[in-house]
């Protein structure tokens, strides 16, 4: 006779899978949903184990079962809900609307859960904890593949995208590393609260360096991190003026200082292989890529900027690259004395590849801010984000203060702050629209 258990656990996989297989060669997927369902079973594989870690918290239900587990979590049941929540739907009803989408996985849930006893113990509450799954895992999940397929809302792909990467080379892939070498947690948490405010600023550095190149693919690049996703336009400013490969940097980083504080060697030896991984394989595939979609511009930004070690000044423009990229400009008020004394700060610190020009004299338009114009097309910045970018042309040290500055939240509340001590709007009325007055 075959053991419920493992009839369970096997169906809990193969039924999923083939599912998907057969939903994958129905509909066929162009590259760009291809990219879709790959975020989708991405999110999933990062939010199902903090779903399972609630489940038990709040006794929504728990497993019973043994070996080929993760965290507790049996590692066939979490590959199945993978697929079931990430293949199944993005491809089945690809324009159907999410609430309907919803309701019909969790109608699913309520009638095939309960017939995975034992493996699958059913607490009271059990249906709030399903709910919470399909808000936390499955409704993010069709989001992301959606915004990814159609190539819209690329700051929210972007922000889940960097929610992703932070769970799972963060917290899973750690969390299951001191799994397997009988270790825990207890390390960091037996530290003094100092130990622990200073390590907390440790793993803010490259922390900021991470998030900042995130920033910057999406407003300069307009794309992401996702190698399927990239961004459409070569991303030599901010963080990469400095490094080329800063998210991977950061992320090394991290794992390495995370393996230090909770004294696992395996942890550490992950964020080793990560860069041997990164510099190797992955450098090389980048490589040829961006070679063939930007040619010599990335060529020439290559031969500048290292992969790994920071440079300590920036690379913008310099006298080989002058002739097709005119420098970045800052225009600061001359009229007002607190803006005179950033001038002033900026000019002594002979920041590279930025002019620092008067207000007044904007071809354009009058202007209500300090207004800095990357020159390349992109879009300009105003007030505190504007003095971030002229920081990161001076060199590292202040360039991570700009990092800092310019990330979401950070600098709109900088911004209100320096509003609210007298530091807001005024008009400065540039030549052209003074001109234009008088002859008015």
């Amino acid at each position: 006779m075959i053991d419920r258990v493992l009839l369970i656990r096997a169906a809990c996989l193969y039924l999923p899978l083939s599912g998907a297989v057969a939903v994958w060669f129905w509909r066929r997927p162009a590259r760009s949903e291809v990219t879709g369902v790959f975020m989708a079973c991405i999110w999933n594989a990062a939010l199902l184990p903090v779903l399972h870690l609630a489940a038990f918290h709040f006794g929504w239900w728990s497993f019973h079962a043994q070996g080929g587990l993760m965290l507790g979590f049996p590692v066939d049941l979490y590959l199945g809900w993978i697929l079931l929540w990430g293949i199944i739907p993005t491809l089945a009803f690809r324009r159907t609307n999410l609430a309907i989408v919803a309701l019909i996985f969790f109608a699913l849930d309520f009638l095939f859960m309960p017939q995975a006893a034992p493996v699958v113990k059913l607490g009271n509450d059990w249906l709030l904890g399903d709910l919470a799954g399909i808000l936390l895992c499955l409704m993010p999940s069709q989001l992301l593949a959606r915004w990814t397929r159609d190539q819209r809302h690329l700051y929210a792909r972007v922000l889940l995208q960097v929610i992703i990467f932070s769970i799972l080379p963060m917290g899973i892939l750690p969390a299951v590393i001191l799994e397997q070498t009988h270790k825990t947690w207890l390390p960091l948490l037996a530290m003094p609260g100092w130990r622990i405010s200073l390590w907390f600023q440790g793993f803010m550095l490259p922390g900021v360096l991470g998030l900042s190149a995130v920033q910057e693919f999406a407003q300069r690049g307009g794309g992401t991190p996702i190698p399927y996703d990239p961004p459409r336009r070569l991303v030599t400013s901010g963080a990469y003026a400095y490094v080329r490969n800063p998210m991977q940097l950061s992320a090394m980083t991290v794992l390495l200082l995370l393996g230090i504080v909770l004294r696992s060697y395996w942890i550490a030896a992950a964020a080793v292989m990560a860069h041997i991984y990164s510099a190797g394989l992955a450098a090389w595939d980048e490589g040829d890529d961006l070679a063939e979609r930007f040619g010599s511009p990335w060529k020439r930004y290559r031969m500048q900027v290292r992969n790994w070690w920071p440079r300590w000044k920036p690379w913008y423009t310099t006298a080989a690259f002058q002739e097709s990229t005119p420098p970045a400009r800052i225009y600061i008020s001359q009229t007002c004395g607190m803006c005179n004394q950033v001038a002033g700060f900026l000019r002594r610190r002979n920041p590279a590849g930025l002019e620092i020009l008067p207000a007044e004299q904007h071809p354009d338009r009058s202007l209500r801010r300090m207004t800095y114009d990357p020159a390349d097309g992109g879009a300009s910045e105003q007030g505190i984000a504007a003095l971030a970018r002229a920081l990161e042309h001076i060199h590292l040290g202040w360039a991570f203060l700009g990092f800092a500055i310019r990330l979401p939240v950070i600098c709109q509340t900088l911004q209100l702050i320096v509003d609210s001590c007298g530091g807001g709007e005024r008009e400065v009325a540039s030549a052209v629209c003074r001109n234009h007055r008088v002859e008015t």
